[in-house]
């Protein structure tokens, strides 16, 4: 088959740099939108903080043409560069490829709760092989601070890995050791074993924790399923007395391990941006001000371009330096505009949101929230639903009823018997509302909070109602008895 060359026209839609580096710039919430600013600050010399100010000098600059005798035509247009109100520009393309793994390496900056337990062990008297032992069961324990696997496992660890030959009655005596480090609970095998660490170390004659740790013991089983009838009955106790021993079990922890991690963990302040008040019966808008940074471009880099623009263009390195400052020009101006986009593009779906939901944020009663979905304020806005899909991505509004994630206020529609259609919120709301104010001794079933629904209206189905009470959070109506 020989080969022949021809002509074709095809027409492709592709993102540019700059559209990406804006699509990633609208899901950034305020918090890490400072670190990104920094970032770019950093990285780009030609980019600075601070109001920008015009100057006479830059106004009246002639345009000048940078004639090359090789083979690239460097000609431009220098007022493009230093006319702040221009965007026309290009920015410099990242030569990175986009399988390029970045590798960063991550630091720990505390303990975990095995290095403490090793901590402790020193405090042990243990000789070589015992150490050896201990250190290996911390090691397998999870984040919970659970043994998951067996003795046995253990064992051949020891025998093929250490060339350490144990048994498991050697290897149960150490793991009984672990047991009565700090936290309590560390070191069990299973939940039970755990809570009765804990329990027997309160141990001091107290009735309730004996009973807590027969309860424990014995009815481990009737406890978890909530068989407090059985349990009072075999126990022979008033359900005053039970209910002690009960709250005595709650108080306790099932995850010994994660206690320490939680403990040490940093947690991250939210910080709303926009805020939405009333005032005097009208709704007032504003954007935080971390996502309107005062960004300006460098005079110092415009007055460079200039001189190398002016001066002598024989030399490679001339040629190199100005090359250097139109990139970082070009980035600082279009990161600038890309900004200043991002910030316009929040305050219109933002706006689009409050106009929709109006009557709820005044009242900031939930039941007259509207059925909402992100193709709704694209239609108004004008935009594409993935543009206002990272618009709601991780950002807060602040209101007079509290901060609210912006997904809050999307939700599906639902019919009522009347045909008018609601917000699932609605029906969310009701649902807990009424779970809140049930006997707990004798708990709603799905079957009741359905034909409660239907009483007001809502004609839905029972496995409808589950998956709500599961988005809620909220457990089985067996599951929610408690004792009075």
């Amino acid at each position: 088959m020989a080969l022949k060359q021809q002509l074709a026209q095809r027409l492709e839609q592709r993102l540019s740099p700059q559209q990406i580096q804006l699509m990633k710039l609208l899901q950034v919430p305020t918090m890490e939108l400072d670190q990104r600013i920094k970032q770019e600050i950093e990285e780009n010399p030609a980019l600075e903080e601070g109001e920008d100010k015009e100057e006479d000098d830059f106004d009246n600059t002639d345009d000048d043409e940078f004639d090359d005798d090789s083979d690239n035509d460097d000609d431009f247009d220098l007022s493009d560069y230093l006319d702040d109100d221009s965007s026309d520009y290009k920015t410099q393309a990242n030569n990175s490829s986009k399988d390029d793994e970045e590798r960063v390496i991550p630091l720990s900056g505390e303990q975990s709760f095995q290095e403490k337990l090793t901590e402790q062990l020193h405090l042990l008297d243990l000789d070589d092989k015992q150490f050896l032992i201990a250190d290996i069961l911390i090691g397998n324990l999870d984040e919970s601070g659970y043994l998951n696997r067996d003795l046995e496992a253990i064992v051949d660890d020891l025998a093929f890995s250490m060339n350490v030959e144990a048994n498991e009655d050697e290897v149960a005596i150490i793991l009984s050791l672990i047991q009565e480090l700090d936290p309590a609970g560390v070191g069990a095998r299973n939940l039970k074993e755990c809570l009765l660490l804990q329990i027997k170390r309160k141990q001091d004659g107290d009735i309730v924790r004996y009973t807590a740790k027969k309860i424990l013991e014995d009815y481990f089983d009737e406890f978890t399923k909530k068989h407090y009838d059985k349990i009072a009955k075999k126990l022979e106790i008033e359900d005053e007395d039970l209910k002690e021993a009960i709250d005595e079990i709650l108080r306790l922890n099932p995850k010994p391990g994660g206690s320490m991690r939680e403990s040490a963990k940093n947690y991250q302040q939210i910080i709303p941006d926009f805020m939405l008040f009333e005032n005097e019966g009208k709704l007032e808008l504003s954007i935080n001000g971390r996502n309107a940074p005062e960004l300006k471009v460098s005079k110092e880099y415009e007055s460079m371009l200039r001189s190398y623009a002016e001066g002598a263009k024989s030399s490679k390195s001339d040629k190199d330096a100005l090359t250097f400052v139109r990139q970082k020009l070009d980035s600082a101006k279009w990161f600038i505009d890309a900004i200043k986009q991002r910030q316009q593009t929040l305050l219109l779906t933002m706006s689009a949101i409050m106009n929709y939901q109006y009557p709820y944020f005044l009242s900031g009663d939930e039941t007259k929230l509207r059925p909402m979905i992100l193709k709704d304020i694209a239609d108004i806005v004008e935009l594409d639903i993935s543009t206002i899909s990272r618009v709601a991505n991780s950002k807060y509004v602040q209101t007079n009823f509290g901060i609210f994630p912006l997904k809050y206020f999307f939700s599906e529609s639902l019919s009522t018997d009347s045909g008018e259609e609601v917000s699932t919120r609605e029906v969310k709301k009701i649902l807990s509302e009424a779970i809140d104010a049930e006997e707990k001794r004798n708990p709603l079933t799905d079957e009741k909070l359905m034909d409660l629904l239907k009483d007001k209206g809502y004609n839905i189905a029972r496995r409808t109602v589950a998956k709500y009470r599961e988005q809620l959070n909220i457990p089985v109506a067996r599951m929610r008895k408690e004792l009075k």
